[in-house]
């Protein structure tokens, strides 16, 4: 795992939340300035995605803990 992934674990959902809108916005900005010709660095768009990516899937593998804790209550329970 990259140092990237393990900061963004001890991350709050509500800071993740934020974290995301800020690189889609950021991502926005730099599509942008792609199609005006004024991106110094085109890599920096790849860069911006590859975050989107992590914080979207350590959204969902949040997600999928608490169905399985909830899963895994209700079976207790029966």
């Amino acid at each position: 795992m990259s140092k990237e992934a393990d900061k963004l674990r001890d991350t709050a959902e509500d800071e993740l939340d934020t974290k995301l809108a800020e690189a889609k916005e950021e991502l926005f900005n730099l599509r942008f300035q792609l199609v005006t010709g004024q991106l110094d660095n085109p890599m920096q768009i790849k860069v911006v995605r590859k975050q989107v990516a992590r914080i979207l899937t350590l959204m969902r593998e949040r997600e999928l803990e608490e169905l399985e804790a909830k899963a895994t209550a209700g079976a207790e329970e029966a």
